[in-house]
């Protein structure tokens, strides 16, 4: 673990914001001023294929980042971008991953889930109304 990308899943780890690598790099400039955001960004990806973090990518959006690998799922907000975590009770987590189990094929090995679900925060669906 070199000193930058320490500091990077620490920096990574405060944050409830699901950050942008862009995002994180103004962050991690205060600690370390000579860092570049393609820096952050590579030690990203490696903290990612390392388990320490988790990737949150969607076909035509930025890639976000997040420091909390515990089992959950996102909300992402349509109109701001903003990620929100959701988090279960294990009995449900239980439930959701045995419902989709029961749907794939015989011959694929299920490892993991990715549950996102879109729609408006509470911020945008009040501004709407």
């Amino acid at each position: 673990m070199t000193k930058q990308r320490e500091i990077i899943l620490e920096e990574l780890r405060k944050l409830k914001t699901h950050p942008t690598a862009s995002d994180l790099y103004d962050i991690v400039r205060k600690r370390l001023p000579k860092i570049s955001l393609g820096t952050v960004y590579r030690n990203l990806e490696i903290l990612a294929e390392m388990g320490l973090i988790k990737k949150l990518e969607i076909a035509g959006k930025e890639k976000r980042w997040d420091g909390d690998i515990s089992k959950h799922y996102h909300f992402r907000c349509v109109k701001c971008g903003k990620v929100e975590d959701i988090f279960l009770k294990d009995e449900d987590l239980e439930k959701l991953d045995s419902f989709f189990k029961n749907y794939i094929n015989d011959n694929v090995k299920f490892e993991e889930m990715n549950v996102e679900i879109s729609g408006l925060c509470k911020d945008c669906n009040t501004i709407n109304n």
